[in-house]
């Protein structure tokens, strides 16, 4: 599975551990992913998205209906 955003396709930086001996080994950031149900052409579907995009609203997420406890099906 893909440590990507789906909508911007941010993905995993890398770069380098440091110790106080200047001591460097590699390691990487992975992206806050979250696994959200979002509306995408007016189809309901789960996708993996950063939180920076569900912050600004790129994501439209599905509008979840609970029934109450008085009501009987």
């Amino acid at each position: 599975m893909a440590k990507r955003c789906e909508i911007c396709g941010k993905g995993p930086m890398v770069g380098n551990n440091v110790s106080h001996a200047h001591n460097l080994t590699k390691r990487r950031w992975l992206p806050n992913l979250q696994r959200v149900r979002a509306k995408i052409d007016g189809q309901v579907k789960r996708i993996r998205v950063c939180t920076r995009c569900i912050r600004s609203g790129r994501v439209v997420k599905a509008v979840t209906f609970k029934a109450s406890p008085n009501e009987v099906a």
